[in-house]
């Protein structure tokens, strides 16, 4: 058996034989490019004392990442389709890679903010590759459990962040949390020339450069814009960007209709299956990142637990996902593929549900099953709307449909932050101006008023500015009888605002159940017979 993978499985008389360790090493790939999306929730108090990050620095630091990552995903998918899927794979490893070693080296915030972006431009590489060489090495009736592997593996990944960043802080700076990418992705290079066969689209036409970057800037501009927005309110560089994004967008219809081979067939959207199972795959995504985001910072900030037990008691969200996962195919080749959808939303939906229960008292019990259902739902929907959006595509086209799919993905994960972070910060501040108000403040003077009023605005600015100025007045005997207090008082806001947070995303889930289910059609006759008869297809793709 030779070392490397060199023949292409559209050369094969049979399904390829180490499909399912090379489904590893997709999944291996894709584990730390979603890891390296919420590790940084962990990582971000250790990276603000020691680079003196402020609020806008911190959001700059966690989106650099995200907003090459959305935007050029879609084009990257169709460049590898062209050229080379597996070649798309290790060079989107190689990029990432990269980024992650000046990350590990970076000392000051810019140095940090270059090595996120170009992190994510290699994520967007990667992302659309993972998918369209699991359908190009897979036959089609083993695909949906392959599919259900990697939508596992991109719950695991929400959870696997925080852990694995709380690990390695537990002994290191946040640095390290960069450094661990590098020798994963050096394993999963030199696994893909082993295991991962080539591949690539038997269509050879040129590439639709002009929509290609007109997705860029229509994606890019709305992420942009919604980021910003909701963190910094609506000033002219989000109304620039917004602006931007709608020109571009119309522009991309209007290009993508007419031309002969187009990036993406547009007209795709308006089927009822990649409608509706992208939205669902956006607002599953939109919950489950919004939801770690704010709980995180409560395990942190109120309940004082430390960078691994927060990344441990997140783990139960991943365990969920992968109990979901594995019984998602079995309801879907029962119940068709709007139930399951539908259903897995209609989980995640109730998992929101205790969180609205949760004041300044709560414990981590509450939070548990809101994870565990949450986890539960994204494991249902995630992996039948994944193939039922990669099976609506020709072959030709996977890139385009992995693009897609994760485009929708990783949009969804960024407004989940940036709406539901939006909630939670603006209540937080709202629910803890009253106590702030009525401190004591009006006999200081001098330099003393302005150390107070710059802590005052760090206390209200964030639950875990509250939490460092309570550390700093605990230490100072003038002011120590009041570190109590405010610890108390931030708790009990941000519990209100959790609250708020949940209702939205929440709402947001319930109502998109509800439209999906309509959206999607029902089950087809083929559908059933695949389902009943259990008959082996092996098709075979791809040059």
């Amino acid at each position: 058996m030779s070392v490397l993978a060199k023949q292409p499985v559209s050369r094969m008389n049979s399904p390829y034989p180490r499909r399912w360790a090379a489904l590893g090493v997709l999944c291996l790939s894709l584990l730390i490019v979603v890891m390296a999306n919420t590790a940084l929730i962990v990582a971000a108090p250790s990276m603000t004392r020691e680079l003196g990050l402020s609020s806008a620095d911190l959001q700059w630091v966690i989106d650099g990442y995200t907003v090459p990552y959305a935007a050029m995903m879609l084009l990257f998918g169709v460049i590898g389709d062209k050229y080379s899927r597996r070649g798309a794979l290790v060079t989107g490893l190689v990029v990432f890679g990269a980024g992650a070693v000046l990350g590990s080296l970076a000392d000051t915030t810019q140095f940090v903010v270059g090595a996120r972006i170009v992190m994510g431009v290699g994520a967007a590489i990667i992302m659309p590759a993972t998918l369209s060489l699991l359908v190009a090495t897979f036959p089609r009736s083993e695909r949906g459990r392959a599919i259900a592997v990697w939508a596992a593996t991109s719950g695991l990944a929400i959870a696997f962040g925080p852990l694995l960043a709380g690990w390695l802080l537990e002994s290191g700076s946040w640095n390290s949390t960069f450094l661990i990418n590098v020798p994963i992705a050096v394993a999963a290079i030199v696994a893909a020339f082993a295991l991962v066969p080539p591949s690539k689209s038997e269509r050879q036409g040129p590439i639709d450069w002009m929509g290609g970057l007109l997705s860029v800037a229509t994606i890019g501009g709305l992420v942009y814009a919604i980021i910003d927005g909701f963190h910094f309110g609506i000033g002219s560089s989000t109304i620039v960007a917004g602006l931007g994004s709608i020109v571009g967008g119309l522009l991309f219809l209007a290009w993508e209709l007419e031309h002969p081979r187009p990036l993406l067939d547009v007209r795709k959207l308006g089927d009822r299956t990649v409608g509706g199972a992208s939205l669902a795959v956006l607002l599953l995504f939109l919950t489950a990142f919004g939801v770690i985001y704010t709980i995180a910072q409560e395990f942190q900030f109120v309940l004082g637990y430390g960078p691994l037990e927060t990344g441990t008691k997140l783990l139960p969200l991943a365990v969920a996902v992968s109990v979901g996962s594995a019984l998602s195919s079995r309801i879907a080749a029962r119940a068709g593929t709007r139930v399951a959808i539908a259903s897995g939303m209609g989980v995640a939906a109730v998992g929101t549900l205790p969180l609205l229960q949760v004041d300044g008292s709560t414990g981590y019990g509450t939070f548990l099953v809101s994870l565990i259902l949450i986890g539960a739902g994204i494991g249902l929907a995630v992996s039948p709307a994944t193939d039922a959006i990669m099976g609506s595509f020709p072959e030709h086209d996977l890139g385009a449909a992995g693009g897609l799919n994760d485009t929708a993905i990783e949009f969804g994960g960024s407004l989940g932050i940036a709406l539901l972070g939006s909630v939670l910060a603006t209540n937080y501040k709202d629910g803890i101006a009253g106590f702030l108000d009525s401190l004591p403040l009006g006999q200081l003077g001098g330099a003393q008023a302005e150390q107070a009023h710059q802590a005052l605005e760090i206390a209200g600015d964030s639950v875990g500015g509250a939490s460092l100025v309570a550390e700093e007045l605990a230490k100072n005997p003038f002011a120590q009888s009041q570190a109590e207090p405010m610890l108390a008082a931030a708790g009990d806001a941000f519990a209100g605002a959790i609250t708020q947070a949940g209702a939205v995303g929440g709402a947001m889930l319930a109502v998109g159940a509800i439209v999906v289910a309509f959206v999607l059609p029902g089950r087809r006759s083929s559908e059933v017979e695949d389902s009943g008869s259990g008959r082996e297809s092996v098709e075979h793709s791809l040059a």
